[in-house]
């Protein structure tokens, strides 16, 4: 059922588009967010929001998507590494 291979968070992404040598506080500074805030996204500890993606795709001259899609892949893997209760498809469920 796996669609896909371990795929990387967005924030192991965002680290490798990031100037060399720009450090957390700066690049958070230039997206008017928290220090704190851009750790965690780049740490993996927090996931891209619609408006972290807004906020990414002016910077980084990206489009919003593109993020999002990194992170619903991600959270989809993720998800699909937990048992899953049996469920039964709609269409097989006796009337």
């Amino acid at each position: 059922m796996s669609r896909m291979h371990n795929p990387a968070h967005p924030g192991e992404v965002l680290r490798d588009w990031l100037p060399e040598g720009m450090t957390v506080t700066h690049a958070a500074k230039e997206l008017q967010i928290s220090r704190i805030t851009l750790s965690k996204v780049l740490n993996g500890k927090a996931g891209i929001t619609a408006a972290m993606a807004l906020r990414l795709s002016i910077w980084l001259g990206t489009t919003p998507d593109l993020w999002l899609g990194m992170q619903s892949q991600w959270d989809l893997w993720q998800a699909e590494q937990q048992p899953l209760p049996d469920i039964k498809p709609l269409g097989k469920i006796a009337a």
